[in-house]
Order: C-alpha cells, then sequence, then structure tokens
C-alpha cells in the first residue's frame, strides 16, 4: 500500500477587467495595484465589484447545488460554500465553525444536541430562516452519509424558532463528525418553504440558499453563475460576480489563464504547473489539504495462489516505489508523503512514515519470496487525482499582498 497525499493546483491571474478588491476563498486577498484611487473608493462605499471567472477541472453538475444530495466527496462543496450556509461547517479557524448555530451542547447522557440558532438572517427570497428548515434539510437529506445518520438519529425536534434539538437513539460520539464536516454535507440548510413550492427539480434549476452568493444561472455541464448576496450575514462579499466554468482539459485551463480569460484554475499538474512556474506573469502557491492517494492490493492479497499473499512481495514493491519522484513529476514535490490512508490532520490519526525507496532491498524480498527475476502483477488502474483543493497564483505586476 502506498499513500501520498496530493496537493491540486489553482492558479490565479489578474485581468483587466477587474477591478477593486478581489477575495479569493477565505482571508487571502489580491488587488489591481494600478487602480488606488478606485480600490479605496470601493472600500470606503463597501459595494461589491467586478468579475471573476474560475475555470474549474469538473464538469459541472446541477446535484452538486443541492447539500441533500451531496455524495461523498469534497468537489461539491466548492458550489455549497457559495450557495448555501451551514449550522456548523469547517472555516479557516476552526473545522467545526459555528455558523447558522450560535452555539450548541452535548447532554450528559449523550442522547440529544442541542443548536442555537442564528437570528435575522434570510435566504437569498427574503425568507426568514428558522429551525424548520433545519428539521426539513435532515429530513430530506439523502446524500452519502443519510443511512449512517437516519438509522441513529431518532428525530429533530423544534424546540422554539430559534432551537432545535437531536435525538439520538443511543450515544454516538461521532454525531458532529458526521453531521457538521464535508463527511455528509448534511447540516447544510434550504429553504423549506420555497423547496416545497418548486419541488427538488425546480431547487436544483433555481437553487436559493444562505450563502455570500445567489444563483443566478446555469448552463448544465458548462458553467454557473453567481452574484454577490448583499446581505449575507457574515460578510459581504468583495466580488459581484463569480462565474464557475467547468473546463475538464487541464492544458486549456492554462490556455485560459494565459488569454486572460479566467482568473482562477484548479487541478493544474506536472508539465502544466511547470509552465506556469516559467511564466513571469503567473505564481503558483500549494495549499496541501487532506487528500489521500494510494495503491492497494487487497483483493489479491487474500488469494493463496497470489505472489501478493506473501508480506515480503507487498513489502519489496513498497520499498520499489519511489514516493518523491511522483511528489516532483505530479506536484513539483508539494505533496506531503505518507505511511498511511489516514491525513495526519485527523484526530487521533498515527503520522506513520513511508517505507524509504531502497530497490536493492525490493530486490532482496522478492529473492526471499521466491521471484528473483520478479513477475507480471496483470493490469493496475488508478483513478484521477482529486483536485478538491487548490494552488493560487497571482499576476507578477505587485504580486500577491
Amino acid at each position: 500500500m502506498i499513500a501520498q497525499p496530493q496537493p491540486p493546483i489553482a492558479v490565479l491571474t489578474r485581468r483587466r477587467v477587474l477591478q477593486g478588491t478581489l477575495r479569493i476563498g477565505v482571508g487571502l486577498l489580491a488587488w489591481h495595484q494600478g487602480w488606488p484611487h478606485l480600490r479605496t473608493a470601493l472600500a470606503q462605499k463597501g459595494e461589491p465589484s467586478g468579475q471573476m471567472m474560475w475555470a474549474i477541472h469538473v464538469t459541472i453538475a446541477p446535484t452538486w447545488f443541492d447539500p441533500a444530495e451531496t455524495p461523498g466527496g469534497i468537489t461539491p462543496f466548492m458550489f455549497l460554500y457559495a450557495l448555501h450556509d451551514a449550522l456548523v461547517k469547517p472555516m479557516p479557524e476552526n473545522p467545526m465553525s459555528p455558523c447558522l448555530a450560535t452555539s450548541w451542547s452535548e447532554s450528559a447522557d449523550g442522547l440529544t444536541y442541542d443548536f442555537a440558532l442564528r437570528q435575522g438572517v434570510k435566504f437569498h427570497n427574503g425568507d426568514p430562516f428558522t429551525a424548520e428548515d433545519v428539521q426539513f434539510s435532515f429530513e430530506r437529506y439523502k446524500g452519502s452519509g443519510a443511512t449512517d445518520l437516519k438509522q441513529r438519529v431518532k428525530a429533530v425536534e423544534i424546540v422554539t424558532p430559534s432551537q432545535v434539538r437531536f435525538h439520538l437513539h443511543k450515544p454516538w460520539p461521532d454525531f458532529l463528525t458526521f453531521y457538521a464536516t464535508p463527511a455528509t454535507g448534511a447540516a447544510w440548510i434550504v429553504p423549506k418553504k420555497y423547496v416545497e413550492k418548486v419541488g427538488n427539480e425546480g431547487f436544483k434549476n433555481h437553487p436559493i440558499g444562505l450563502g455570500p452568493y445567489r444563483f443566478v444561472s446555469h448552463q448544465p455541464g458548462i458553467e454557473v453563475v453567481f452574484e454577490a448576496h448583499a446581505e449575507y450575514w457574515r460578510k459581504m462579499p468583495h466580488v459581484k460576480r463569480l462565474v464557475m466554468k467547468g473546463v475538464p482539459e487541464p492544458t486549456t485551463r492554462l490556455a485560459m489563464l494565459k488569454r486572460q480569460e479566467a482568473d482562477v484554475a484548479y487541478g493544474v499538474y506536472g508539465i502544466v504547473a511547470e509552465e506556469i512556474q516559467r511564466d513571469p506573469h503567473l505564481q503558483l502557491q500549494p495549499a496541501v489539504g487532506q487528500t489521500v492517494q494510494w495503491v492497494v492490493f487487497t483483493h489479491e492479497q487474500y488469494n493463496a495462489k497470489s505472489p501478493w499473499a506473501d508480506q515480503r512481495v507487498r513489502l519489496a514493491a513498497n520499498h520499489a516505489v519511489n514516493r518523491q519522484a511522483i511528489n516532483e513529476a505530479e506536484t513539483l514535490g508539494y505533496s506531503v508523503l505518507s505511511g498511511s490512508i489516514v491525513p495526519r490532520a485527523f484526530e487521533y490519526a498515527v503520522p506513520l512514515e513511508p517505507y524509504a525507496y531502497d530497490p536493492q532491498k525490493a530486490k532482496q524480498l522478492l529473492t526471499e519470496a521466491g521471484y528473483p527475476q520478479g513477475f507480471d502483477m496483470g493490469e493496475l488502474r488508478c483513478g484521477k487525482v482529486d483536485t478538491s483543493l487548490s494552488m493560487v497564483s497571482w499576476a507578477s505586476e505587485g504580486g500577491p499582498p
């Protein structure tokens, strides 16, 4: 088994149409140094301005606009963070930050969780956010964690319009881990009245949320357009119009950056990333996340007739793989090598180191196992690298702040 976290990569370039202050993600700012007077004027007015185009690595699926259908992957959350909000969700300062819930508590017996809800928050269509929306959102949730959650959660009680209580069948220490993190997306809230009015398909075609951006339009599979929601409870966005365009081919995303047709691009690896490093107008910045890539042979390990049933063969394979060379070729050396499929950032994870690259030891182990000349292992297929996080780049003039 070989584990290697891979930091997906994105690139940001400054376009002439972007006037004023631009916020990328959370806490990262870029601005055009040539227009200080305009930047000052916009800061005084406090108004969103300009447009930002993101060239993303996937074909956009309308199901990603609906928290109820969140699959077991991180990709949809780039849309959820723009459109919607959750009771509790990961933020830069805390993996479980209070958002629509200002606080929560667990009973002494571990059977109930109470959430105090934020007051005065409204959906994009003006409907007030209440406990009914929390109850409704959980009941309609059917994403990848629905089975576990609904088998363990007995009921969601509306205590008051600003307080909800989750009742469990029995104590479950992992409740918040499943409910309030990207493990499921079940804590993200949708408007009950609106969904009941337009139906599930109508909601996917025109979602209404509580996030910093409201839905404007969508070309299926191609692009989605958002506009800043001036009444977002946390902070008004800096960028007025946000366009996410699905561009699966990395060289096309790179070309869009060079032609100043895109401001941000995700998922540029290997020679594409190297080309970005050579471009004086682009700067690459890694953001190493918790995605782990690995190869595993468990389907053969328990077959007594297979060479992989011998521990020495499996150990030889580990010593034969040059993880650092793969790291440098794919992510320019920014990945963090690991000896486990469990990310080190996870609570209670054991920080196992990877096996050392040692071809001679690998040959010795194969010889001891009876395969001095090696053997044909058959076909091996690996999935594409997950590109859910990012590297970010600024235009060179002035550089990042």
